[in-house]
């Protein structure tokens, strides 16, 4: 499967701890022990982009309607080394899932859940 740095994982494997939205705390690198809030996750690259954490400098060429100069852009995280803060207790922990009917068809849907406090974790709208 996925051997090398630029392959994908398959999409029927792509998952992640970590959702859109989420507020994380960052675990190793030079951004290390800071929070914010996931921008975009990438589970097929198993990455995601985290608000105001591991900011590399840009620096862009002029172009069609583009002014050159050095930009900030932030880069993406290993999901691995980030951990999901609890929405309810305020926590970083791992997260574990329970199925719960939901609904008016009361179907069993899976939620994710504090292992902390065995609080459900709010998920957040998407655009």
């Amino acid at each position: 499967m996925a051997t090398h740095k630029h392959e994908q994982k398959p999409l029927h494997l792509a998952k992640l701890h970590v959702h859109k939205g989420d507020t994380v705390l960052v675990l190793t690198g030079k951004d290390r022990g800071k929070r914010g809030t996931v921008q975009r996750a990438m589970p097929r690259e198993n990455k995601v982009i985290v608000e105001g954490i591991n900011i590399a400098k840009k620096h862009m060429k002029a172009g069609r309607g583009m002014q050159a100069g050095i930009i900030e852009k932030a880069m993406p995280l290993h999901a691995s080394n980030v951990m999901v803060v609890c929405t309810e207790c305020g926590k970083p922990t791992r997260i574990g899932h329970e199925r719960v009917p939901q609904g008016t068809d009361q179907k069993e849907r899976v939620r994710r859940v504090c292992k902390q406090c065995g609080q459900p974790i709010q998920e957040h709208t998407r655009d």
